[in-house]
């Protein structure tokens, strides 16, 4: 069931949203070479806990810690740890959210660590256009599967490659709510988009193809031909115009 949230509901996301954009603006300048992938998810919890908020993803499903952390292969849920240390090169995805009185944020961001290479930086930057493409179709009168499609379109212009597994999705009260919002798909199809969803629209795009495997620690899902994967999200609002993303400022 798709759920239309009142004026308060849209508040109380509002507060855990700007919280979340402003913490994934900071860690532009936290991450470094030499840093663990726990720093990251430490830092996150910091951060969200400091405003009387609770990290979302912390407990959710039996998820251990306040962000998930995917390195390089690593496309989502990649889970911190102490031994886990960035190097100079490698890409970063953090995917984290808060929880103001019941209600959600989630949103996902791909970090350079220190100099990457031209390839890897054009991977994150096609990934964050994928989401502005998509949402120019998050407006009421249109359909789901018109932002999926538009996604899809410009992965595939570049030549890169959609992970078809994982989607995008409603968020409110709960986390993950319906609709699901696949990165593909034939336009003019799925849900129709009406004033006040709100939507948690998340490209995972790859430079190789989009089959992906889950490790054996039941969470953190690779590219299955060991290519780089970037990841991009928003919180955004549906209004009776253009939609507003409630995790950007």
């Amino acid at each position: 069931m798709i759920v239309i949230k009142s004026n308060r509901e849209i508040e109380l996301m509002r507060e855990a949203c700007k919280v979340t954009a402003e913490l994934l603006n900071e860690l532009t300048d936290f991450i470094k070479p030499g840093i663990s992938t726990l720093d990251i998810s430490e830092f996150c919890d910091k951060r969200i806990t400091s405003h009387g908020m609770h990290p979302t993803f912390k407990g959710y499903g039996g998820f251990p810690a306040a962000a998930c952390v995917s390195v390089n292969e690593e496309v989502i849920h990649g889970i911190p740890s102490a031994d886990r240390k960035l190097a100079e090169g490698d890409i970063v995805s953090v995917d984290v959210g808060a929880t103001y009185k019941g209600y959600n944020s989630d949103a996902a961001r791909t970090y350079a660590v220190g100099e990457i290479s031209a390839e890897d930086r054009r991977l994150i930057e096609v990934t964050r256009e994928c989401f502005f493409e998509g949402i120019k179709y998050a407006m009421e009168g249109f359909k789901i599967h018109d932002i999926s499609h538009a996604v899809q379109l410009l992965a595939e212009r570049n030549g890169m490659g959609i992970v078809r597994d994982f989607t995008g999705h409603g968020t409110g009260s709960k986390l993950h709510e319906d609709p699901m919002i696949p990165n593909y798909g034939k336009p003019g199809t799925g849900a129709r988009i009406k004033r006040n969803m709100t939507l948690a629209i998340e490209p995972m795009i790859t430079l190789g193809t989009h089959e992906v495997r889950t490790l054996g620690n039941d969470w953190t899902v690779v590219t299955m031909d060991g290519s780089k994967s970037a990841h991009y999200e928003n919180t955004i609002l549906v209004t009776d115009g253009e939609p507003e993303i409630l995790t950007l400022v």
